[in-house]
């Protein structure tokens, strides 16, 4: 078949009855729907984020104490992750089970219970209902019915599992165990980011007018690096012909790739038409491109991305796991965690926070990717239907799609695992 042939499709059901196409099942052709339809919105949160997959939640290093809390969210629906008094975790729907009042309002604290504003329920920090006011009435009248029972009107609890201090909630109770959902080919970049103990730094955030998978495939994509990026391609952090090393695990979901330093801090002779590369371009502070060894392999840069939501980073010495959080159909929030190791030396603490300013919302950077996503959600919103392609790469052996950087393999697997999950 050939691509786009739309004789042979995949078809999947639609909430509004009709059909949504893929032009073949190997990923590389994907309707433009299904990044603006409101219906596929929808289903995207019952069949992935309240489905079988496993979201990222927090740091464990983000709750040190017990009773410390994060808000967060598991795609759309607002939940909160505590440490409990007795030192483990819990997550639950942050919604009150009387009225579906928001419970906790603070981004992050510490508290031995959180009650709703609205009528004072209040719970414990493993989300079990704790107190009613007026539950016997006043003076005995008009109070709950005998058979109201505390214990079957708490909040809506999520499974909550652990792996290298990284925190995962599912809404399922068909999923695989965590590191069975990871997968034996993801193990090695978490083990290797997340080698020893870590210090919690900071967060950055940003809200970008795209669809939630644009940016997901935006991290797998190694074609627009140096292509969009004028600090990669002009300080040597991200160029086409770096040793390259890219896997995807056998569920075609999680991805994990390394750029590795090249030796040519030019590279002139090999950038000079390339539009992005500035020759006349230079820094004031060279050290925050510095890369200091403190790994075993000299990895420019490593992004591994678990899906639905999360990307493990390392860019030269800044560490952080990005959370992608949808909104709308055409909104997300993009969530940077830093963090430090523990051991870190206040030089070396210094150096991250530094590098810190590579990526971000005004990232050196990352800055270009937002405005990528947005030029494309804007395109892509009214006229006629069409199909994006990722095409590079698609005929060429499976070593040498795991070698190449700007290959697009790596997306495609990415919408054949989607595909699945939907049901397309």
């Amino acid at each position: 078949m050939q691509v786009g042939d739309r004789a042979n499709v995949d078809k999947g059901p639609s909430p509004s009855g009709g059909e949504v196409r893929f032009p073949g099942s190997d990923g590389s052709s994907v309707p433009f729907e299904v990044y603006s339809s409101k219906e596929i919105y929808d289903l995207e949160q019952e069949r992935i984020f309240r489905g079988p997959t496993w979201n990222y939640l927090a740091l464990e290093a983000e709750l040190p104490e017990p009773g410390d809390f994060k808000s967060t969210f598991v795609g759309d629906t607002p939940v909160v992750v505590t440490r409990t008094q007795e030192g483990e975790f819990a997550a639950w729907v942050n919604r009150c089970a009387h009225r579906g009042a928001i419970v906790c309002r603070e981004k992050r604290g510490n508290a031995k219970s959180h009650a709703c504003i609205y009528h004072q329920w209040s719970y414990n920090a493993h989300g079990d209902l704790e107190g009613v006011p007026f539950r016997r009435g006043v003076q005995g009248v008009a109070g709950m019915p005998e058979s109201f029972d505390l214990k079957q009107n708490g909040l809506r609890k999520l499974r909550v599992a652990s792996y290298k201090g990284l925190l995962f909630a599912s809404f399922s109770d068909e999923v695989a165990p965590l590191t069975d959902y990871l997968g034996e080919r993801m193990l090695p970049g978490i083990d290797r980011i997340f080698h020893k103990p870590i210090e919690f730094l900071g967060a950055t955030r940003q809200y970008i007018h795209g669809n939630w998978k644009l940016y997901m495939e935006n991290v797998r994509d190694g074609y627009h690096a140096s292509l969009l990026h004028t600090f990669h391609a002009t300080f040597n952090l991200v160029r086409s012909n770096q040793k390259a090393r890219v896997i995807g695990d056998t569920s075609d979901l999680h991805t994990c790739g390394d750029l590795f330093i090249t030796p040519d801090p030019s590279g002139a002779s090999d950038y000079k038409d390339i539009a992005t590369f500035k020759d006349k371009l230079s820094l004031e502070y060279p050290q925050i491109v510095e890369n200091r060894q403190e790994f075993e392999e000299l990895v420019a840069n490593h992004l591994q991305c678990i899906f639905p939501q999360l990307v493990i980073m390392q860019i030269q010495n800044v560490l952080a796991v990005r959370q992608v959080l949808p909104k709308a159909p055409d909104e997300f929030e993009l969530i940077f965690h830093f963090f430090g190791y523990a051991d870190d030396s206040p030089e070396m603490r210094r150096h991250r926070v530094t590098q810190m300013n590579l990526v971000g919302a005004a990232g050196l950077i990352s800055m270009e990717d937002g405005t990528a996503i947005e030029l494309v959600q804007d395109g892509i919103k009214s006229g006629p239907q069409g199909h994006s392609i990722a095409l590079m790469g698609l005929e060429a052996a499976e070593e040498d799609q795991e070698r190449v950087p700007m290959a697009e393999n790596h997306i495609r697997r990415f919408w054949r695992g989607y595909q699945r999950l939907m049901g397309f």
